[in-house]
């Protein structure tokens, strides 16, 4: 756990918008060096711009986290500047929705390029610089928080390519903890799962690169865009919300951060039916009108 975080050094991908500049305001306002990574490089130039009038040390970068080269590239760059990092907020994601046979080869190399090599590159390239920094200082301690998704415990029709990702980043993040237990005391990890919170990933094509262009969107990807652009503008908890339970949970050496715990009974009955061994519930059992709309769009009827 992290109980001070003045003068510790943060490293936020997807720090343009969202949960990471939400997470890089709370850093500056305690204190914190921050590197600021984003793909986008007129909001990082605006992220940057606000950390440092508030104050904090900072190192911007524009990354694409699905490269290897670029990632590798960064964790040089902020180990020369700050040394190792005492936290990784490994949170750059994008979203992506329809019918799972209908994405293509394209759709699916980006999402998982983003959500799911991001994070590995992210674990891979900073895990041991904070192992190495913990090894040499009894006093450090480090966290790594990986941004996955309610998706990542749930199987939600209509939108695959998103949840598989984030199923992955669960996985990795829970073996990452059970890893980090076997060898120190003094790093930890945690996963997020936000539901519907407004923070800009629902407009995530803006960023995908030219040679990943999508095919015209199909009849049930301009569904599911719809219904997540519904679900986001009726959210009621704010990024920066979320953020402070970032936080929380850095200094609590809590594991799983949700946005919406009230949303955990979905996760509950997969889970038993899983044990169980019986079909998968309906995804729709407490909301049963939307899924009667979304038949009936897709089915045409």
């Amino acid at each position: 756990m992290i109980s001070d975080f003045k003068g510790k050094t943060a490293v936020l991908t997807g720090a343009g918008s969202g949960f990471g500049l939400a997470c890089a305001r709370i850093g500056a306002r305690l204190g914190m060096n921050l590197v600021l990574v984003d793909v986008q490089q007129d909001a990082l130039d605006a992220a940057a711009a606000e950390m440092q009038a508030a104050g904090a040390p900072v190192l911007a970068q524009c990354v694409d986290v699905s490269d290897a080269a670029q990632m590798e590239a960064l964790a040089q760059a902020v180990q020369a500047r700050f040394g190792a990092p005492h936290v990784v907020f490994n949170n750059a994601g994008v979203g992506s929705g329809g019918l799972i046979w209908e994405n293509s080869v394209r759709d699916w190399a980006w999402v998982l390029g983003v959500n799911v090599w991001g994070v590995i590159h992210g674990v891979r390239l900073f895990t041991p610089m904070m192992l190495a920094a913990a090894q040499a200082d009894p006093a450090y301690r480090g966290h790594i928080v990986n941004t996955a998704s309610m998706a990542g415990l749930l199987t939600p029709p209509n939108m695959g390519v998103y949840n598989v990702s984030k199923h992955a980043v669960v996985s990795l993040s829970e073996t990452l903890y059970q890893d980090l237990r076997l060898v120190t005391d003094q790093v930890s990890a945690s996963v997020l799962c936000p539901y519907f919170v407004a923070t800009g990933i629902g407009q995530s094509q803006r960023n995908r690169p030219a040679e990943l262009a999508g095919e015209p969107a199909t009849k049930s990807q301009l569904i599911s865009q719809a219904m997540l652009d519904k679900a986001v503008s009726a959210g009621k908890i704010s990024a920066a919300e979320v953020a402070q339970k970032v936080f929380d949970a850095m200094r609590d050496d809590r594991f799983y951060i949700y946005s919406h715990p009230q949303a955990l009974g979905n996760a509950r009955a997969r889970f038993d039916a899983i044990v169980a061994g019986v079909n998968p519930p309906d995804p729709f059992a407490e909301r049963p009108e939307i899924g009667a709309a979304l038949r009936a769009q897709l089915r045409g009827t």
